[in-house]
């Protein structure tokens, strides 16, 4: 029962006028409408949009060498001399370290020795092959004479004449068989000869240590002087120096299981060394293909240049990687989707500002916002916030008062 609003006095007493009456209808009809929108509860809505979404993976890597190499001798020796030292940068081809092997300069000395015996030999086998075979020559064309002479007047030459002389012949024949057996043996054992040469020559060369590649000498591990076994060996022999190439290195990232397979070669990188206070971008240039047993993660490589060698090895680096990309997508806020149950679901707010549940499915999600494959429209609006506080069919007082905060969140 609708209260007064005014008291009547004067003329209004007794039966009210009817603009009196009029006041008081008015009155209570205002009362109601003001408590009925109080009993409305009021829901935060925000509109799906439209949007560019990426999934970042941010991920701490280390800065490693593009080659690095420890260099060993191939023969034990003694260090002659060492021509770097730690820090020293070095060209491809130039001399490190030099060392002192005298047995093995003796034996390049006799191997020489035994190439030019073998020549030698050769020179004298061909030298005996020329005069078998004069020998030969001469035999045979006197055999051929005696056999026709013998033809043409039979009786003339005594048969034992004419079988001495065909003896003589054939074995005229079986020298230069050997003669020439003797020289391909001594052209073989030249090839032998040779090979030994080349052998030893191959392991003085040995004795001249060099650099494979452009690079830095990051550690010295032996001096003038200091014997150094052969690297082949199983003593467990030590190095002469560690090189580096740092004119390019490799960043290399650990990659979770879960989004190993979201990461591509080409990807886009946003690195930041905080050593340096440096930000640059890179791409994905490689990557592992495989997880590590150990601490199921991809081991992802970024090649960075390094031309002016600021960036060391061993240092850390923050690393930013864009592994989910959708472009044009529709975009709901992640709090407005409930995914509590089996199939997601968001609750909408019709054109009659009743709440409806919605399902809904999904597709990437970043820090703030949600894909939306299918179920919603654009201009669609949603309850963003407290969803359990809210039922399907309720009547609500909608108020985009998220959205702004919303896309400020997702642009910083």
């Amino acid at each position: 029962m609708c209260k007064p609003l005014v008291r009547a006095t004067g003329f209004c007493k007794g039966i009210l006028p009817l603009t009196c009456c009029l006041v008081l209808i008015s009155g209570c009809h205002d009362s109601n409408v003001q408590r009925d929108n109080a009993s409305v509860p009021v829901a935060p809505v925000a509109v799906v949009e439209r949007s560019q979404l990426a999934n970042n993976l941010q991920v701490a890597g280390e800065f490693l060498p593009y080659q690095e190499v420890e260099l060993h001798a191939k023969v034990a020796g003694y260090i002659k001399r060492i021509n770097v030292d730690i820090g020293d940068r070095v060209k491809t081809g130039q001399v490190l370290a030099i060392l002192d092997i005298p047995e093995l300069e003796a034996q390049v000395q006799g191997a020489t020795a035994g190439v030019r015996q073998t020549r030698e030999q050769i020179t004298r086998a061909k030298s005996e092959v020329q005069q078998a075979q004069a020998n030969y020559d001469a035999l045979h064309s006197e055999s051929q004479r005696l056999q026709q002479a013998s033809k043409a007047q039979p009786g003339l030459i005594a048969q034992q004449e004419l079988d001495d002389a065909m003896a003589k012949d054939q074995a005229a024949a079986a020298q230069v068989d050997a003669a020439r057996s003797a020289l391909s043996a001594t052209e073989q054992q030249l090839g032998v000869s040779q090979a030994d040469q080349l052998h030893y020559s191959s392991l003085a060369d040995y004795s001249r240590i060099t650099a494979p590649f452009n690079g830095v000498v990051t550690w010295r591990y032996a001096d003038t002087g200091a014997l150094i076994q052969a690297g082949t060996s199983n003593s467990g022999s030590l190095p002469v120096v560690k090189l580096a190439e740092i004119d390019e290195l490799r960043l290399r990232l650990p990659v979770p299981e879960s989004l190993a397979p979201f990461v591509h070669v080409g990807d886009t990188a946003q690195i930041q060394v905080q050593a340096l206070n440096r930000k640059f971008s890179g791409k994905v240039t490689r990557d592992t293909a495989a997880l590590d047993p150990s601490t199921r993660t991809m081991q992802v490589e970024i090649d960075v240049p390094n031309p002016k060698g600021q960036l060391a090895p061993g240092m850390y680096a923050q690393v930013t990687l864009d592994i989910q990309r959708a472009g044009d997508a529709l975009a709901v806020p992640v709090q407005a989707v409930d995914q509590s149950g089996g199939q997601p679901a968001v609750m909408l707010v019709d054109s009659s500002n009743h709440v409806q549940r919605r399902a809904v499915q999904i597709g990437i999600s970043t820090a703030n916002r949600t894909e939306i494959l299918s179920g919603l429209q654009a201009g669609d609006k949603i309850i963003a916030t407290n969803l359990s506080s809210y039922q399907a069919g309720e009547l609500v007082q909608p108020r985009v008062d998220t959205m702004t905060s919303f896309h400020e969140a997702e642009a910083q």
